[in-house]
C-alpha cells in the first residue's frame, strides 16, 4: 500500500503542468510520521548511485512545484539591462550601479537591480545576490566588508516580479496567465533571472554565485537554489516555515502550516492549504529542499530568539539534510549559523554568510565554526540512514 502511493504521487504526463487529478489529494498519500526519507524513490526503490539521486532530485522538485509552490515559466531568454545611475563610492570601496531589467513577453517583466562592485579588483569577481531591495539595501557596514572581501552585491527587488499581497493583476502574473506559480516561485524566478543576467558581464565568476535573503525573501532564496544549480552557495536567514524549517516539526511558538497559508495564502500553491492538520501526509519536506543543493554549499542562519521561525525545527532538518551531503561525500558544504538575538539579517549573519564563501569557494581559513548546535541533537527526528557508500 505504501509503495503504491509513493508510485501514484509521481503518474502524471512527460513534462506538462500537472493537472489536478495528475497526482493523488491529500487524503490519498500515505502518513509519515517522521522526516521523510529522501533516498526513497517514488516505486519504492531507495536511491544507491548518484545516478539514481539525479533521478530522485527530478522526483522532489516535481512535488515540491506541484504540492506546494506552483510551476514557473521557462528562462525568457530576452534579458535587457538599462543602466539608470552608476557612481564610483569610496566609503564602500566599490562602484554603485542602479540597472533595470526588463524580459518576457515584450520585455514586459521589469524589476530594479542594484550592483556594487569592488574597485581594484582585476579578474572574475564572485556574486551575492540578495532579493530584499524592497525592504533596502545592506547596510553600508556590510557592503564595505563585501568589497573589502571582493564580492560582488547584486539586490534586486522581487516585489516587482511578484508582489507581496493576494494580487495577481501585478507584476509578472498576467504575462503568463498559464502558470500556477505563487510569489515564492515567482521571487524564486527572479534569483534565476538576476543569475541569467549576471552570466553576460564579463567580470562575474560564474563559479561563484550566492543567493540569500531573509525571511519570506530567505523562503525565496532557498527554493532559487534547490532549483538552479548554477548557484553555488543557497543562504537562507530567518527563513522558518516554507524556508529551511520543516512543517512536521515546529516550536510551541513556531509559526505554522496553517498559520502562513492563512496569513499568506499567494506565496504559495493552493494545494499546500490542503494539508493544513495534515502535515504528516505531506510528501516531503523541507530537509528534502535542502537536500537538493547538494553538492552544492548550503548555510542556513538562525537566530536563537526567533522562535516565529522556529530554529528548534531548523537544527532537525539540517541534520536530515547533512545525512544526504556526507553520502555524496560534501558533508563540509553544509553548515548551520545561530547567533543571539531576534528575526533580522544583521551584520554578523552577513559575516557569517561571507566567512562560509570564503571558505566553500576558496578555501580560505577561517575561525568560526558551522556545525554547533545548540539545542540536544538527539532524539532525531528520523531513523532511516544512508545508503551504502555512494557509486
Amino acid at each position: 500500500m505504501f509503495i503504491a502511493g509513493l508510485a501514484a504521487i509521481g503518474a502524471g504526463a512527460g513534462g506538462a503542468i500537472p493537472g489536478p487529478n495528475d497526482r493523488p489529494s491529500v487524503d490519498q498519500l500515505p502518513v509519515i510520521e517522521q522526516l521523510p526519507d529522501p533516498f526513497l524513490m517514488l516505486d519504492g526503490s531507495r536511491v544507491k548511485t548518484r545516478e539514481d539521486w539525479a533521478r530522485r532530485r527530478e522526483e522532489l522538485k516535481a512535488l515540491i512545484l506541484y504540492y506546494e509552490y506552483g510551476h514557473m515559466p521557462p528562462a525568457p531568454g530576452n534579458i535587457e539591462a538599462t543602466e539608470v545611475s552608476s557612481a564610483v563610492s569610496e566609503t564602500l570601496g566599490g562602484t554603485e550601479k542602479q540597472l533595470t531589467l526588463s524580459m518576457g513577453p515584450d520585455r514586459k517583466v521589469q524589476f530594479r537591480l542594484d550592483l556594487t562592485i569592488p574597485t581594484g579588483r582585476t579578474g572574475r569577481l564572485p556574486v551575492i545576490i540578495r532579493g530584499d531591495l524592497c525592504w533596502k539595501k545592506v547596510t553600508p557596514e556590510v557592503a564595505k566588508e563585501a568589497m573589502k572581501r571582493g564580492y560582488i552585491l547584486a539586490e534586486f527587488d522581487r516585489t516587482q516580479i511578484a508582489p507581496d499581497k493576494n494580487d495577481r493583476t501585478q507584476g509578472a502574473y498576467p504575462l503568463y496567465p498559464e502558470y500556477d506559480w505563487g510569489a515564492e516561485a515567482a521571487w524564486a524566478w527572479g534569483f534565476h533571472r538576476v543569475v541569467d543576467y549576471l552570466l553576460t558581464l564579463p567580470f562575474v565568476d560564474g563559479q561563484h554565485i550566492a543567493a540569500t535573503g531573509h525571511s519570506r525573501g530567505g523562503k525565496a532564496a532557498l527554493l532559487a537554489g534547490a532549483l538552479d544549480e548554477r548557484i553555488g552557495l543557497v543562504a537562507p536567514n530567518g527563513s522558518g516555515a516554507g524556508g529551511a524549517a520543516p512543517y512536521r516539526i515546529v516550536h510551541p511558538k513556531g509559526e505554522t502550516m496553517a498559520r502562513i497559508t492563512t496569513a499568506f495564502p499567494f506565496w504559495f500553491h493552493p494545494r499546500l492549504r490542503t494539508f493544513v492538520g495534515k502535515e504528516t501526509r505531506l510528501p516531503f519536506d523541507h530537509h528534502e529542499i535542502r537536500a537538493l543543493v547538494a553538492p552544492r554549499a548550503h548555510l542556513s542562519s538562525e537566530a536563537m530568539g526567533d522562535l516565529w521561525a522556529n530554529p528548534t525545527g531548523n537544527q532537525q532538518a539540517y541534520l536530515a539534510a547533512r545525512v544526504v551531503y556526507e553520502w555524496l561525500g560534501a558533508g563540509d558544504r553544509i553548515g548551520i549559523h545561530y547567533r543571539e538575538g531576534k528575526h533580522a539579517q544583521n551584520e554578523e549573519d552577513w559575516s557569517a554568510l561571507m566567512d562560509f564563501a570564503d571558505k566553500v569557494f576558496f578555501g580560505k581559513p577561517v575561525t568560526r565554526k558551522f556545525d554547533q548546535l545548540p539545542f540536544p541533537a538527539e532524539p532525531k527526528s528520523f531513523t532511516w540512514t544512508a545508503p551504502a557508500a555512494v557509486k
